[in-house]
């Protein structure tokens, strides 16, 4: 059974930096996989902060966080990593982590199979 844990979320000052970690168990092999984080925001519609793929070993991140996010992932201990730096209020969210692309669409995953429950980030002004 997959089973994916977010944890490290909280409550900042803008300018201040997280780090959430995502612990995948059940056998999710990592780097043959899609695997990535989510953002969802009251009133705002789910938003895709940074997605893995294996095939070209690249990270597609949204717009809004392009150096300020980056992406980790350790294989040894199955763990997926979202480092946030200079956070923003817009930045403010439920951040799920994802594994295993279910459907594609234009080359992006819009669907995984397996979704954390989320941890909480709340930036303030």
């Amino acid at each position: 059974q997959v089973k994916l844990v977010e944890s490290g979320g909280g409550s900042v000052q803008a300018g201040e930096s997280l780090t959430l970690s995502c612990e995948v168990s059940g056998g999710v092999i990592f780097r043959r996989n899609a695997v990535g984080w989510f953002r969802q925001a009251p009133g705002k519609e789910r938003e895709e902060i940074a997605l893995y793929y294996p095939v070209g070993d690249r990270t597609d991140y949204h717009d809004s966080v392009k150096g300020r996010f980056t992406f980790s992932q350790d294989d040894a201990k199955n763990t997926l990593y979202l480092t946030m730096h200079n956070l923003e209020p817009a930045d403010t969210g439920l951040y799920r982590c994802a594994a295993v692309c279910r459907s594609v669409t234009n080359g992006h995953c819009v669907e995984f199979y397996f979704l954390g429950q989320g941890t909480q980030v709340t930036v303030s002004s």
